[in-house]
């Protein structure tokens, strides 16, 4: 469910038994070019990620993956030992090739060994919320995720995992997902420009799950709209911002995790995401990705 914050845009949702703030961040950035190496900047890194947490999120995503090993590093040692307020939301399911590739990686032993290297890399005994990976680089595939999904939840069973979370998913595995244990947020694809879980959205706001849509802002092609302008020159604002403040405005089951290696940048975009869009401004935006 969501609350009210003081301080942080969108207030905090409760992700099982987790209190998160709405506005979150995404660690994928921290990585080098196209998610791979260190950053060119090192102590601009950690510097990000300490701004985070004395802004008051608590709510950071990360993954083995990213770097390989890079992301979920940079945060031990900006933020290790960890405050209790502060969630780290991680995720399994690929790695990565030598040439950059994500390779499916969902066999019960690579889960296992996931799970593992990232407990490792966090420094952590227990993993606050793990996301199953599904699809591909391209988007969501059909099929059946029990094999993977239930190797998850007998290591939640054994106390590796207290939540657990799908990544990628279309609606029907978050559907199979659901009766093999309970899933407390799927994180897809969606903005203002794609909207095809809409109806996945309004699904899971009903059931108390919360959507954490990656890309936010676009991702690798920034979203680009005239009437994402038009909206944000009404608004003297940037149209980052708008699209930021749409999302949470969309439903209070929506958790932002829009990444940044600028500490310049995060606390703009968290100013950007305060804005109150009017029922005019809403109107306009709602044709945008339909």
């Amino acid at each position: 469910m969501s609350t009210p914050s003081p301080t942080l845009p969108g207030g905090t949702w409760t992700l099982g038994d987790l209190t998160v703030t709405r506005f979150g961040y995404g660690a994928m950035q921290l990585a080098g070019p196209w998610v791979m190496g260190p950053p060119a900047d090192r102590d601009g890194a950690l510097a990000v990620l300490r701004e985070a947490v004395h802004l008051g999120i608590t709510h950071i995503d990360t993954s083995d993956a990213y770097g390989p090993r890079v992301t979920n590093e940079l945060i031990r040692e900006a933020l290790h030992p960890y405050p209790a307020s502060l969630h780290i939301v991680t995720k399994v399911g690929a790695t990565r090739d030598e040439q950059g590739g994500w390779p499916v990686a969902r066999r019960p032993e690579e889960l296992r060994r996931q799970v593992q290297d990232n407990l490792t890399s966090l420094r952590l005994d227990v993993l606050d919320l793990v996301n199953l990976r599904l699809g591909d680089a391209e988007g969501p595939r059909p099929g059946s995720l029990a094999e993977a999904f239930g190797t998850l939840a007998e290591l939640r069973r054994q106390g590796l995992i207290r939540h657990l979370g799908l990544s990628n998913a279309t609606e029907e595995q978050v559907t199979e997902a659901r009766g093999i244990a309970p899933v407390v947020c799927v994180q897809n694809m969606y903005n203002l420009a794609h909207r095809h879980d809409d109806k996945l959205i309004d699904r899971l706001a009903a059931d108390g799950i919360a959507y954490v849509p990656f890309f936010p802002l676009g991702g690798f092609t920034p979203l680009q709209s005239s009437v994402l302008s038009a909206v944000a020159a009404r608004r003297e604002t940037t149209p980052m911002s708008v699209a930021l403040a749409w999302l949470l405005q969309r439903s209070p089951n929506i958790l932002l995790i829009p990444g940044t290696s600028s500490t310049a940048h995060l606390r703009e975009n968290i100013a950007g995401a305060q804005l109150d869009l009017s029922t005019e401004d809403l109107a306009e935006l709602d044709g945008i990705g339909r």
